[in-house]
């Protein structure tokens, strides 16, 4: 899908190219692609670097065209995987400026919208980047929040039994996590190396550039401490699962020798040797008597050590 902006008070849709408009790129399909390659002439590097599901956040400049890369947070229709990280690609030249994205957003629609809504002006193309950046950081908190209320009710369902199921979404979502700090960090070494650009580091808006730092940091130490949770949370499930099956062991050991004193009695005086009960018309009884005692005194010993 191909769609132009032009900067009017906010971002405002055009049918064509104008110069210094924004094209966005989503999904690209082969005559998008010929449109990249042959008609605006971008480095086809570049376009298979962004086509790169696990590209790294990063700046590079080839043939007077700069590309910086940046990932962004989206909600994924895996079960297994409910959120994850993609990259996006910002190419720009003179004036031509275009992002790339090979998967469908919520995060570049609501960007367009937030602009009109706040008429926000972007004044150049690094500009657009830090915007789109700060938005990305906002993006995070959003998902991270979703994630939360995930980990919330996957607590809930293991309070109430401690099932597989549960702890496989735990660990999904520590996937998720793992994603996001690692993107996180990536765009946090991008916005460093932005500012430190000796060309453009008297054009760049300190405010702008103090908004992008503090969402970025904020969505980091959040991360942070949502994976610290979780993993405490996941140590406590396992040590209470490794507690229950202790219990449980004990329990059947206690079990299997209660069950071994008749055994044994009845092992002993079951042999075919004399036993002085022999001709006994009571001896069954008597046998039965001791070991129901013996078994009863070993319950008695066992509800005392608190083994039942």
């Amino acid at each position: 899908m191909r769609a132009f902006y032009k900067n009017n008070n906010g971002l405002i849709a055009i049918t064509e190219w104008i110069p210094n408009c924004w094209i966005n790129i989503e999904c690209p399909t082969e005559a998008e692609k010929k449109y990249l390659l042959e008609d605006l002439q971008i480095p086809e590097a570049f376009y298979n670097d962004i086509e790169d599901i696990d590209e790294r956040p990063r700046i590079e400049i080839e043939n007077g065209w700069t590309l910086i890369i940046m990932r962004i947070p989206v909600k994924s229709n895996d079960v297994k995987l409910p959120f994850h990280t993609i990259p996006v690609g910002v190419v720009f030249k003179g004036e031509v400026c275009i992002t790339i994205s090979f998967h469908k957003t919520e995060m570049l629609t609501d960007f367009v919208t937030y602009t009109k809504r706040k008429n926000i002006n972007i004044k150049d193309n690094f500009d657009l980047v830090l915007k789109l950046l700060l938005s990305s950081s906002v993006w995070f908190l959003k998902y991270l929040k979703q994630v939360n209320q995930k980990i919330k009710l996957a607590e809930d369902n293991l309070e109430k039994s401690i099932k597989n199921e549960e702890l496989q979404a735990l660990l999904q979502i520590e996937k998720c996590l793992v994603f996001f700090m690692t993107s996180l960090k990536g765009n946090d070494i991008l916005l460093h190396r932005i500012k430190n650009i000796k060309s453009q580091k008297e054009h760049f808006d300190l405010d702008l550039l103090e908004d992008v730092e503090i969402e970025l940091r904020q969505a980091q130490e959040t991360t942070n401490i949502y994976s610290d949770i979780l993993t405490g949370t996941m140590d406590a499930y396992a040590s209470v699962i490794s507690n229950n099956m202790n219990t449980i062991m004990k329990q059947m050991t206690s079990i299997s020798i209660i069950l071994m004193i008749p055994t044994l009695i009845a092992s002993l005086y079951g042999m075919n040797v004399p036993n002085d009960l022999e001709d006994n018309r009571y001896g069954i009884w008597i046998v039965i008597s001791v070991s129901v005692l013996l078994s009863a005194f070993g319950v008695f010993l066992f509800k005392r050590k608190r083994w039942f």
